[in-house]
C-alpha cells in the first residue's frame, strides 16, 4: 500500500509541474541603422513552454526582417 501511495505522489508531481504555466521572456536583437544593436523584450505571460516557443517564434518572424533574433528566456 505505501509502494502505490509513493507512486501515486510521484505521479501527481510530475503531473503538476509538465503542465506549469508562467511568464516567459522572448529577447530580441537586431541591428537599427544609426542606433547599433537593439534589444527588445517581449513578455509572454501565463503560458506553457511549448506555447511560449511557438509565441516567440512568431514573435522573431518580424524580426527577422530586419536581420534579427530572438530567444527565450
Amino acid at each position: 500500500m505505501k509502494k502505490l501511495l509513493s507512486i501515486a505522489a510521484v505521479t501527481v508531481a510530475l503531473v503538476s509541474l509538465s503542465s506549469c504555466k508562467k511568464d516567459y521572456t522572448c529577447s530580441c536583437t537586431y541591428t537599427a541603422t544609426g542606433l547599433g544593436t537593439q534589444t527588445t523584450n517581449t513578455t509572454i505571460a501565463d503560458a506553457k513552454k511549448k506555447d511560449a516557443e511557438t509565441a516567440c517564434d512568431n514573435i522573431q518572424t518580424t524580426y527577422s526582417l530586419l536581420g534579427g533574433t530572438c530567444e527565450l528566456k
